[in-house]
């Protein structure tokens, strides 16, 4: 049976298959974020960690930077329906494997005025060492610095107390009033 499909769209779909290939994805989504969403996420990452036979300690940190990632995701959305036409709750999140190390990617829509006090967070927490991260968790924890969305930044520093690894990010500026907030982060098993 023919179909009045497009076959070009099929190339562009097999050229995104083949970088997922070539990057080793291993699970990608991009659409609306949900809390039903992160339980079924969280779910297949662990049955495909289970399944890859991954050393325990591994993916215990795997599983628990995921959980970080997603949850600064699901809770730290902003809310951009009144300046851009793009879904509120739309974001995207990859993961994937190479070379011993897992990647997670996330990227959503944070509006321009919140951008300076993310970035002084992130670049706080990529200034600090191992231990110092450690005493800034707790004074955080302590003192309820805790920002209108709650946390404080309490789960990016948990993930480069986790990873041992600083966080890679970028603002790429969408127009005057939204941009688009890009974390990569790196899991091995030293640290």
């Amino acid at each position: 049976m023919q179909s009045n499909f497009d076959v070009s769209n099929m190339l562009d779909v097999f050229e995104i298959y083949e970088k997922m290939e070539q990057n080793n994805i291993l699970l990608s989504f991009k659409g609306e974020i949900t809390s039903d969403l992160l339980t079924s996420i969280l779910q297949i990452m662990e049955n495909k960690m289970v399944n890859m036979q991954e050393e325990p300690k591994l993916k215990k940190k795997v599983y628990n930077v995921l959980v970080e990632c997603l949850q600064n995701l699901y809770h730290h959305m902003d809310d951009i329906s009144e300046v851009s036409h793009e879904n509120n709750r739309s974001a995207i999140f990859m993961i994937g494997k190479n070379q011993g190390k897992y990647l997670i990617y996330t990227g959503n829509y944070i509006l321009n005025e919140n951008i300076s006090r993310l970035k002084s967070v992130l670049d706080e927490v990529n200034s600090l060492s191992k231990e110092e991260l450690k005493d800034y968790y707790k004074k955080v924890l302590n003192n309820g610095e805790m920002s209108m969305k709650g946390g404080g930044g309490l789960g990016m520093i948990d993930i480069a107390r986790k990873t041992g690894e600083k966080l890679d990010y970028d603002f790429l500026e969408i127009d005057n009033k939204v941009s688009f907030f890009t974390l990569n982060i790196k899991v091995t098993q030293q640290n």
